[in-house]
């Protein structure tokens, strides 16, 4: 590995990580406007739903995609797995805002199709739901 090599790649992962952090910050500027629906009381079973699903998107959102060795995130992972008898990576290109879902297989990653990608996210979107559930007190 050339000192060159090593440069650009150091560079393109903080370019990675900036993009990550411009997602959450511009996430987090839509969610601090005010709304006429926070004004509304709701009960407390509600709020902590709600609370779960923020959690749950952040996991998905910044510990997945990156490939986080949190434990919560690798029992996430191995339950997708068992579930879905496949193994999948999640991206970002640095080029796109839409997710990549790649599934693993001999020949290397391969994309998969629009259908299978919903599927796929729907199953995570679940897991992670519950997996945030089980754990938050």
């Amino acid at each position: 590995m050339t000192p060159r090599s090593y440069y650009v790649r150091n560079m393109l992962h903080s370019y990675d990580k900036q993009l990550i952090t411009a997602r959450r910050l511009a996430r987090y500027r839509r969610l601090m406007r005010p709304d006429a629906a926070d004004a509304i009381s709701i009960s407390v079973e509600a709020k902590r739903n709600q609370l779960v699903e923020r959690v749950a998107k952040e996991v998905v959102e910044n510990l997945l995609i990156s490939g986080s060795a949190n434990p919560v995130v690798q029992r996430i992972r191995a339950q997708l797995e068992a579930e879905l008898n496949e193994r999948y990576v999640f991206e970002y290109p640095i080029s796109a805002q839409e997710l990549r879902v790649l599934k693993e297989t001999t020949d290397g990653p391969l994309e998969v199709g629009p259908e299978e990608k919903m599927e796929v996210l729907n199953r995570l979107w679940k897991i992670t739901l519950d997996t945030v559930d089980e754990t938050m007190l």
